[in-house]
């Protein structure tokens, strides 16, 4: 692996795992579906019943997943266009898409709200060192 792509994989693993949870999302929904857990219509426009509270976890997951973790890609896509790949910057990666990666399984099984809650907002202290690291070394470069 080149210095200069080791800022890509964290984002290609957070890709992953995201892909990960839409697959198995759509595949829970498919089966609660055909068990007859949920009404099939209710997917139409996401309104009635609604889901059992484990596929409600996996749905809320997948949108945690397109949401904050786009500062994450955006700031990927600028080290990598930027030149800056450096140590700091691989390791924040890694940190931010490992506690991603925890808040995901967290989510998914036990759901359990403050340990959640604490890997959220690690990741989020994490997204933030990761941009004021960014910052720093573009204006280095500047």
């Amino acid at each position: 692996m080149s210095p200069a792509t080791a800022i890509l994989w964290p984002a290609f693993a957070l890709f992953a795992l995201t892909m990960f949870s839409v697959a198995r999302l759509a595949r829970l929904r498919f089966a609660a579906a055909r068990a007859g857990r949920v009404d099939p219509r209710f997917y139409k426009v996401f309104k009635g019943e609604g889901e059992p509270a484990e596929l409600a976890a996996a749905s809320r997951n997948v949108l945690n997943l397109t949401e904050m973790p786009t500062l994450f890609y955006a700031g990927t896509a600028i080290a990598f266009a930027a030149g800056e790949a450096g140590a700091l910057l691989v390791a924040l990666g890694w940190a931010y898409v490992a506690l991603r990666f925890a808040h995901t399984a967290i989510h998914v099984t036990s759901n359990r709200v403050l340990w959640r809650f604490r890997a959220f907002l690690a990741s989020w202290v994490v997204l933030l060192a990761y941009w004021a690291a960014l910052g720093a070394a573009l204006l280095r470069s500047a």
